[in-house]
């Protein structure tokens, strides 16, 4: 029986995976014929390359000159070499040879050879040199033939399989010794990993699943933003599971080759039911599962492989605890045949981490570093609303080694928030040289960016203003840190950030009267929220709660198209361009309210070049303070009847 067995999963893995004996010998026989072939061309290339020809007269007249040391009479020819060529080294002797006339008499020709002491020497007739060519070039092929069969039989018990490994899974296997990953080491995901306990339970208890009928998911697609930890995730599960865990990009399944994928695909599978229980982790599906387009019709390999992938995943019982895990940040452009009931129907969201995730990720990135007293990781966190925990741990190493490059012992809390600004804006340029209009127009603009969020309701506080140019490109930035985690934003904090990113353009027109190419990118960054405000958020006072745009590739770069029509396209512009000129007349007005608060902030950040928030904020309040108290209470008053 087990004999039988055997034989049948032989014939199997011959069939499958194209390494019978007919497919894996006919290869190799073109192979050797080649081989030989080419041997022959370049022997017969070396060979003639030493020949030169010459003419039977030109052969006689030497001859007769007494020229030759060596002459050689062969069926066909006759090769001859001179004197001259003959006192040079072997290598560098070039042979003559010449025509054999037929029919004649060379005796008397042989005697004159020889009164010159020219050595004389014939080739013996060979009736059956075809014969003997045909069985040397067979002994040669025959030869060739048997050395490529023993290295493609090594090549392929050390590699796997297949011609030279190229159908062979490039899956890593990692076992939980070798990653050391657990949950512990995974922070800010608590409801992804809540998600991958029951597979973990299922791994170590079966049995208790088995015994009510449940079975588990065969797969589980993890999506998220890059730099989450869905990687991270994947190896925690295995780590918590204490199984084998199969590695592999869904690039590595895509081949030149047709057929490769598939065959591929085949060995993961099988090295996994091998082990089983195992968890089989393929990362950027989305290279091999994307949508089959049908069309152009066609058969290409990834589409092969794609359904390959999916006969797998259907063929392999979930009981033995095989889990198929998958990560992407495109699942929009995956085929609706992966991800339907039965295959990778449970999908699971590694978001951005919020506010106490990100502490929780940093409190794990510093672990192993040394930290000084004065350190607030809490405050840290506050400040990197959005960043993912790659984002994090690149902050932390960057803290670190500028810590070892002022000298210290122990990161401290400059060194954070430094790291922090590194990452947005990048380092210093100590060399950039700016003349002093250039300097006043950039203090100005970005006091206008502070002012304006300084004065105006719903701003986050601004916690520093510098002019130092960075390599990022920016000659100055104005950084704000939310005072809490927000998850909503309303349209008088939208409005308030438009006019903030327009305060710098404002700036300039009141000051100077001019616009520089300073305000570039915030313009850019006020156009592409407007633009939200009127096609996504509902926020236009034209159209209403109307979506007109649609946002793909969520998880990336989040970029939306236009859904509507161009004569509504051509409104929305119009509407957008009509937005930013008001916040801008808005911003414009509220810094010539506030002339001398912004001539005295400039003027102090022009001395000083950096200032901090709370800097800021003593002018503020002074200023504030001068004004009579009706002024003060007026916007209470005028605020109410326009809500």
């Amino acid at each position: 029986m087990n004999n039988d067995q055997d034989n049948r999963n032989q014939n199997d893995k011959s069939g499958k995976d194209g390494r019978g004996p007919l497919r894996t010998g006919l290869p190799l026989l073109v192979i050797a014929i080649v081989v030989v072939l080419l041997f022959n061309f370049v022997y017969n290339s070396i060979a003639s390359a030493q020949l030169k020809k010459k003419t039977y007269t030109e052969f006689l007249q030497m001859v007769d000159r007494g020229e030759l040391a060596e002459v050689q009479f062969e069926p066909d020819r006759v090769q001859f070499l001179t004197k001259e060529e003959a006192e040079k080294p072997g290598s560098e002797q070039t042979v003559f040879y010449t025509g054999l006339i037929s029919n004649t008499d060379n005796t008397q020709l042989v005697s004159t050879l020889k009164n010159q002491n020219v050595s004389v020497s014939q080739e013996p007739q060979e009736d059956n040199s075809i014969i003997g060519f045909i069985l040397s070039n067979l002994l040669i092929l025959g030869l060739t033939f048997f050395l490529l069969t023993l290295l493609m039989r090594k090549m392929s018990s050390s590699m796997g399989g297949g011609l030279g490994g190229i159908g062979q899974s490039k899956a890593k296997v990692y076992m939980e010794r070798r990653t050391g990953v657990t949950f512990a080491d995974v922070a800010g995901q608590d409801e992804a990993k809540e998600s991958l306990e029951e597979i973990i339970d299922f791994l170590h208890n079966p049995q208790k699943y088995a015994a009510i009928g449940a079975k588990l998911p065969k797969g589980a697609l993890l999506v998220g933003s890059p730099g989450t930890g869905k990687t991270l995730l994947a190896k925690a599960v295995a780590g918590e599971a204490n199984v084998p865990f199969f590695s592999i990009s869904g690039s590595d399944f895509v081949e030149m080759f047709v057929g490769v994928g598939a065959s591929r695909v085949r060995d993961l599978f099988q090295q996994a039911a091998k082990v089983a229980p195992c968890i089989i982790f393929i990362d950027e599906i989305d290279a091999v599962g994307r949508t089959r387009d049908s069309k152009f019709g066609g058969n290409d390999e990834r589409e092969q492989t794609l359904n390959q992938l999916l006969a797998e995943i259907d063929g392999f019982d979930s009981s033995k605890g095989v889990v198929c895990l998958a990560a992407t940040n495109r699942p929009e452009v995956l085929d609706k045949a992966l991800l339907r009931a039965g295959r990778f129907d449970r999908r699971i969201i590694v978001d951005r981490p919020n506010l106490q995730g990100r502490l929780d990720t940093l409190k794990v990135h510093t672990k192993k570093i040394r930290l000084a007293e004065d350190v607030d990781l809490r405050k840290i966190a506050q400040a990197t609303a959005g960043a993912v925990g790659a984002d994090l741990a690149n902050l932390v190493n960057e803290a670190a080694l500028r810590a070892v490059r002022k000298g210290r012992q122990a990161v401290n809390q400059e060194d954070l928030l430094v790291s922090f600004e590194t990452v947005i804006a990048g380092t210093e340029k100590k060399n950039t040289v700016l003349t002093d209009i250039e300097k006043r127009m950039i203090s100005y603009h970005e006091v206008g960016h502070a002012l304006v969020a300084a004065l105006e309701k719903h701003s986050m506080p601004v916690s520093k203003i510098t002019i130092v140019p960075h390599t990022s490109g920016a000659l100055g930035y104005t950084m704000q840190m939310p005072e809490e985690e927000k998850y909503l934003s309303t349209k008088d904090e939208l409005l308030t950030e438009l006019k903030t990113l327009v305060g710098g353009r404002a700036a300039e027109e009141v000051v100077f009267g001019v616009q520089t190419t300073g305000a570039s990118n915030d313009i850019q960054r006020a156009t592409d929220l407007a633009r939200k405000m009127v096609t996504q958020y509902g926020m236009s006072a034209h159209f209403g709660p109307m979506s007109l745009a649609t946002v793909q590739s969520e998880y990336l770069d989040g970029q939306s198209y236009m859904d509507c029509s161009q004569d509504t396209a051509a409104q929305v512009d119009r509407e957008v361009q009509a937005l930013l000129t008001k916040v801008l007349n808005e911003s414009k007005n509220l810094l010539q309210e506030h002339r001398g608060l912004l001539d005295e902030v400039a003027l102090y950040l022009l001395t000083k070049e950096t200032i901090t928030g709370d800097e800021l904020m003593r002018y503020v309040n002074a200023d504030k303070s001068a004004l009579p108290a009706s002024v003060l209470e007026e916007p209470e008053e005028t605020e109410a009847p326009q809500e």
